[in-house]
C-alpha cells in the first residue's frame, strides 16, 4: 500500500447524513444510492462519487454526520433543492486500494501518518473518493492532517 502526503482541493455537491459511527458502513451506502438518483441534477460533475465523514474524536463520541456526493470541476452558486456545495482544500495522507480492505487500508494510514510525524486535524472530514474497476471498486483515502 502506497501512501503519500498531498495538498488536494476538493468541491463537491452532496446530501448530508448522519447516524452512529458504529451504523455508518450500513447507512453511507444507502443515502449514496438516494443522491446518485439524482446524479443528472447536478451540473458540472465528474462522476467520481466522494464521502466526508466528521472524524470520530474520541470513544464517548457515538454519532456524526457526513455528505455523499459528487465531484465537481468548479464552484457552484446554484445546487439542486435539498443538496450543498461544500469546498476543501488541506494537506491530507492519502492511500488507495481495494474497497473490501476498507478497514485496514484506514489503519495501515493511520500508522504510516504517525510513523511520519503528522498530526491529524481532527475538526476536518475524512474523505473518501471510489473508483470504479474492472474486478470491483477502489477507495481513496484522505486523512486531514496539519501544515
Amino acid at each position: 500500500m502506497d501512501c503519500k502526503k498531498v495538498n488536494k482541493v476538493f468541491r463537491v455537491v452532496g446530501i448530508k447524513g448522519s447516524g452512529n459511527f458504529c451504523e455508518l458502513g450500513k447507512e453511507v451506502p444507502k443515502l449514496a444510492q438516494q443522491f446518485i438518483a439524482r446524479k443528472d441534477e447536478i451540473k458540472n460533475h465528474c462522476n467520481t462519487e466522494i464521502a466526508l465523514f466528521e472524524p470520530k474524536r474520541d470513544a464517548g463520541h457515538k454519532t456524526g454526520h457526513y455528505y455523499v456526493g459528487l465531484i465537481v470541476n468548479e464552484t457552484l452558486r446554484e445546487v439542486p433543492f435539498g443538496m450543498e456545495y461544500i469546498e476543501k482544500a488541506q494537506d491530507y495522507v492519502s492511500t488507495r486500494g481495494n474497497i473490501n480492505n476498507l478497514d485496514s487500508l484506514h489503519n495501515h494510514l493511520l500508522k504510516w501518518a504517525e510513523g511520519q510525524g503528522y498530526k491529524r486535524d481532527l475538526e476536518s472530514y475524512i474523505i473518501e473518493t471510489y473508483h470504479p474497476m474492472v474486478n470491483g471498486e477502489e477507495v481513496e483515502i484522505y486523512l486531514p492532517i496539519y501544515n
